[in-house]
């Protein structure tokens, strides 16, 4: 490819790509913070009805206050939600030093917690549940922050995707990174739950900004060749990043202060942002010419190759992607994804491939919750369990292929929750073990989705396709938890709708073409030879491959 030759002259291996991925993989790690945020600030302690302010109760221990109070439910724990309308005094014991204002009342009428409630902070110090008591009634409220915050970030895929190739990459991240840091440090300030909401659902926008557009600079800065192992290594960032989230909840147990230690390091990957080189090839897309020699002059500065990158100049570069310019003439919308046959085959079984990996992926999660593992605890197996599983489709992205490697991460997935629902429910570890396995296939399913969607669609238009894809994976999340409630009527129907949707969408994707060792195409015409059966561009450096694929082996 003719971008790909100027990359090889420039350096494609060299220090710049060094310390570029580096750079921008670092916020990755703080993205899984954002991301996980949730169960922890929103962690629903145990709790019961505050005793009646006006009753003189001093000399009562806690443990008789409560149970003179609050009655208890069928498993022996106090009601959460309602409280005696009046003292019941004959619960005591005869030897009670209690002093009584009046006689026992043996009715035993309930009301609701009028004078609030009393929560036992276990494992948190504090949450938005107990600080706005988000309890009994308002216990759906906990829900609906966690929409609000994917809805920011569905907002966020379909906007930052569509401004991000129409004003480049650099400044659509730049922005985000400042949108997350005080999107985030607001949040952790919020003195009401509506303003929490609003500051979470700029986090969500910026979370999708940040996503799309680091990978896109990573891909149009790197030769063909390791591609796949360096949006493997980012993916990892994503995964170390859960593990770092884990420890950093279990010191920071104030939800405040924990929001906004994962949100001030964004205030440094803002100021490092700029130093961040425009992707030379959107440039010439774009018809900026000029800045893309710059940038890649720098590029060659940097890579100790200096002399090599004053010979390419204007004339060069036009001669080189003439074909490219030409056909890159236009604004371009999402729905130039659609206007041509293979753009729309491609569109939609991309789509289907997001929405069932998230669809799937939350609603495994939403089922992890009722183990009763300690939640630092399974945080930790949860980001464990990604290594293994982003290691091998690694190597089998790079050995057979990324077509068939989406496909099989999907229907093992599927396999895996179908599979859960044959377990007894009293075979914890067994139940535990395929879930994490099945956690497993959809993380690497997430790995494989972002190279592979970043592979198939054009660069004019590549930031709408990866927009499009991420607001679909984003729908998956959203309904998730609707099918969850569908159990209460049919008790296996939510794994089997769970199971089901990985293993039919895993058939779709083996129509995508296949991409390994592929050029990236430049233009929707680039896409549409390939559709009708021309022979794919292949980079001249993709037999180097299998050079990655030995050294990944000898990763521990």
């Amino acid at each position: 490819m003719a971008f790909g030759d100027l990359l090889e002259i420039v350096g494609a291996t060299g220090r710049f790509q060094i310390v570029h991925v580096t750079l921008l993989a670092l916020p990755v790690i703080m993205m899984a913070s954002h991301n996980l945020l949730q169960n922890f600030v929103a962690y629903v302690p145990s709790h019961h009805c505050s005793p009646p302010t006006n009753l003189s109760l001093r000399r009562l221990s806690p443990e008789n206050t409560l149970l003179v109070t609050v009655p208890m439910d069928k498993m022996g724990k106090p009601e959460r939600c309602q409280r005696y309308s009046s003292p019941q005094w004959h619960l005591l014991d005869n030897t009670s030093t209690a002093v009584v204002e009046e006689p026992g009342d043996q009715e035993e009428a309930l009301q609701y917690c009028s004078d609030g409630w009393t929560y036992s902070m276990k494992e948190r110090d504090s949450s938005i549940i107990s600080d706005w008591d988000m309890v009994c009634d308002l216990r759906s409220l906990k829900q609906m922050s966690q929409t609000v915050y994917m809805g920011g970030v569905l907002v966020g895929a379909f906007l930052f995707g569509s401004l991000s190739d129409r004003y480049g990459r650099r400044m659509l991240l730049i922005m985000s990174h400042l949108l997350m840091a005080v999107c985030g440090t607001c949040a952790a300030f919020s003195n009401s739950f509506s303003l929490f909401c609003l500051f979470r659902f700029g986090c969500g926008m910026a979370l999708s900004g940040q996503g799309l557009n680091t990978f896109s600079l990573i891909v149009e800065w790197i030769p063909t060749r390791i591609r796949t192992v360096i949006g493997t290594l980012t993916g990892y960032c994503y995964t170390c990043g859960q593990l770092v989230f884990a420890l950093i909840a279990y010191f920071v147990r104030d939800w405040r202060w924990l929001t906004l230690a994962v949100s001030l390091p964004f205030y440094v990957f803002f100021l490092i942002s700029w130093w961040f080189h425009e992707s030379s090839r959107w440039l010439v897309l774009n018809h900026q010419p000029e800045k893309a020699i710059k940038n890649l002059k720098s590029v060659a500065r940097i890579n100790g190759r200096r002399d090599e990158g004053e010979k390419i100049d204007l004339k060069a570069v036009q001669e080189s992607m003439q074909k490219e310019m030409s056909s890159s003439k236009g604004t371009y919308t999402i729905l130039d994804l659609f206007k041509t046959p293979t753009m729309r085959s491609m569109t939609l079984n991309l789509g289907a491939v997001w929405f069932s990996t998230s669809f799937a992926y939350y609603g495994l999660a939403l089922d992890l919750q009722k183990f009763g593992v300690d939640m630092y605890l399974i945080q930790v197996i949860f980001g464990c369990a990604d290594i293994p599983a982003k290691l091998i489709i690694t190597i089998t992205m790079s050995r057979w292929g990324r077509r068939p490697s989406q496909a099989g991460a999907l229907i093992l997935a599927g396999i895996c929750i179908l599979v859960n629902l044959l377990v007894p429910q009293d075979q914890p570890i067994t139940h535990t073990s395929i879930t994490v396995v099945g956690k497993g296939c959809l993380a690497a399913s997430f790995t494989s989705c972002y190279l592979f969607t970043g592979e198939l669609y054009p660069t004019i238009i590549r930031q709408n396709g990866m927009g499009l894809a991420s607001m679909m994976a984003r729908v998956g999340a959203m309904v998730a938890p609707m099918v969850l409630l569908s159990g209460d009527y049919i008790s296996w129907l939510p794994g089997l709708i769970y199971g089901g949707a990985p293993i039919l969408t895993g058939v779709a994707a083996m129509l995508l073409p296949e991409t390994l060792g592929c050029s990236l195409p430049d233009t929707i015409q680039d896409v549409e030879d390939r559709g009708k059966g021309g022979k794919p561009k292949k980079a001249k450096d993709a037999a180097a491959v299998q050079d990655n694929l030995i050294g990944l082996k000898q990763v521990p």
